[in-house]
């Protein structure tokens, strides 16, 4: 596979041009991974103590659903958010994968998974105390997604 870049002064705005003889997974893959890192970062309210936090990001380990709340976890810290988590899965990064009806992970967190048969994946996160489960159902797209860190 080329890459070239193209430097046109008379272009209003970057445009990437993929040529290819036919769409395969390798093409899906790279225009996804090119439309999540042009994707802007969603400007979310974390809400705590009747105060507004405004957190970076990549500094959320999950998110997940208690109680009807959506709560966001940091390695040491929860925040409500005023989202619910089908709205957050449209406005977050690839990195942000669902694991379970109630929660998704920032797979850029996550220290180690652990899995007894029949039972629900255990996800350990890095420098924290804190643990969520996944759900069967999304084993294999969590898998999927942290394959695709470790290549990248």
């Amino acid at each position: 596979m080329k890459v070239r870049i193209e430097i046109d002064k008379t272009t209003p705005e970057e445009e990437i041009i993929i040529k290819c003889p036919h769409i395969n997974d390798t093409v899906n893959n790279i225009r996804q991974m090119i439309q999540d890192i042009t994707k802007s970062v969603p400007n979310i309210i974390f809400i705590k103590d009747n105060k507004e936090y405004y957190l970076e990001i990549g500094d959320i380990l999950f998110f997940e659903i208690e109680d009807n709340t959506c709560l966001a976890h940091t390695k040491d810290d929860v925040f409500v958010v005023k989202y619910r988590l089908y709205e957050l899965e449209e406005k977050l990064p690839r990195n942000f994968v669902r694991i379970a009806k109630g929660a998704i992970v920032n797979i850029n967190q996550i220290l180690s998974l652990s899995n007894s048969l029949g039972s629900p994946i255990l996800i350990e996160f890095n420098k924290s105390y804190k643990q969520v489960y996944a759900s069967r159902k999304y084993t294999k797209l969590l898998r999927f997604r942290l394959e695709e860190r470790r290549i990248s």
